[in-house]
């Protein structure tokens, strides 16, 4: 009986190490993947402009994975190694809370939710199994420990981000996280915790995610509803503190009545545009126009539901055709890296963005705008002084 017993609890304990140690790598290896490719090719050019960018990505889920961030991995996209390799200035890092298992760009309920399943599986503290507001925090938390253990620099004010912009102008290849929650599920249905979340550093505060919510329709639920009341109190409170609103997964209804609302401009951190690429991730052209006429920024995705050709060509072509619908000022980067999709690149690579918007024949103004200076000017003005 006792042999038995010890057995069993060596198989109990192994088990428990797969869990902990094994599958989640697994899991994320499988969902976040860079598509086959030949080495790019970076010319002299290229190689010397991209070098000399400041680089800003609006969007990468990084902080949902057991990775540590400081160090490189072979899985993922997005770790600070790499961002330095890929000369990335300042990388948006989103928390995500809730996720439905049937994971689709039509049609989502939150009758399930694969992200608790992934805190158990990757031993996140218990108080987040159950509470969406928690796993915010702890998501923030992790990016903190990073920031500690790195040179990674959090960025929370107009200050830090000049300091930041100093400092890389002086050759220091510091990398600059700003934080974000990806729907804003974490509120809970109670505004004081918008004002919470602030105080750990919040910065820009998406409002849907794939399912409707408190605050009103998600692009992918199944009211198409603009804001709720609870959805106006949020973005009025958003406004008062400074928080920058991101209607990536916003119903065109929502989109439109936060138009309405609010007193700062938006972004839309993550996607495309449907008159490049027609399909139910991208909001209409019209509305876009309308977005960026009341000085938003759309952060142009980088996978196929965003872009539809995932390559760097295809990329560039959604990059090109943004710009003659929006303006050239109205265009940013959204990776939407380690966000369960496949990429043509992982943030290291990122120079042959630069490489293929040459042979396009942008100009260098054009790419210094899209690759980050569009960005880094609308958060200075946006962020809290």
């Amino acid at each position: 009986m006792k042999r038995i017993l010890v057995v069993l609890g060596v198989l109990v304990a192994l088990g428990i190490a797969f869990v902990h140690w094994v599958l989640p790598g697994r899991v994320e290896a499988s969902m976040n993947t860079v598509l086959e490719h030949p080495d790019y090719k970076i010319g002299e050019q290229a190689q010397r402009l991209h070098d000399s960018l400041f680089v800003v990505d609006l969007h990468s889920d990084s902080l949902l994975w057991k990775r540590d961030l400081t160090k490189e991995s072979a899985i993922g996209h997005v770790d600070i190694p790499r961002l330095k390799a890929g000369n990335v200035a300042l990388q948006v890092f989103s928390a995500t809370t809730k996720s439905p298992a049937d994971l689709n760009y039509s049609s989502n309920t939150d009758s399930s939710d694969d992200i608790t399943l992934l805190a158990v599986a990757s031993f996140w503290p218990p108080r987040t199994w159950f509470s969406l507001f928690e796993r915010a925090a702890y998501q923030n938390e992790k990016l903190h420990r990073f920031a500690d253990a790195s040179d990674l620099v959090l960025i929370e004010n107009k200050q830090d981000l000049r300091r930041l912009v100093a400092a890389r102008a002086n050759g220091e290849k510091l990398v600059g996280a700003l934080y974000l929650i990806e729907g804003a599920h974490p509120l809970e249905g109670n505004i004081e915790n918008l004002d919470r979340l602030f105080d750990k550093g919040l910065r820009i505060a998406g409002l849907t995610h794939f399912f409707d919510n408190e605050l009103g329709g998600s692009l992918h639920g199944t009211s198409g509803d603009g804001l709720s009341e609870f959805g106006r109190k949020v973005v009025r409170r958003a406004n008062e503190l400074g928080l920058i609103i991101d209607v990536a997964h916003a119903s065109p209804a929502m989109v439109e009545d936060v138009l309405n609302l609010s007193t700062t401009p938006l972004i839309l951190s993550h996607g495309g545009t449907q008159g490049n690429c027609n399909t139910e991730r991208n909001l209409p052209d019209e509305l876009m126009q309308r977005f960026a006429a009341e000085g938003g920024l759309i952060g142009i995705g980088y996978w196929d539901a965003a872009v539809c050709k995932p390559s760097p060509q295809g990329i560039v072509q959604a990059i090109r055709y943004a710009i003659d619908l929006l303006g050239v000022d109205h265009v940013a980067l959204g990776s939407d890296y380690d966000g369960t999709v496949a990429v043509p690149f992982d943030t290291s690579e990122l120079a042959v963005l630069t490489q293929t918007m040459l042979e396009a024949g942008f100009s260098e103004e054009e790419i210094q705008k899209v690759m980050g200076e569009n960005a880094k000017r609308f958060l200075l003005a946006q962020l809290p002084g």
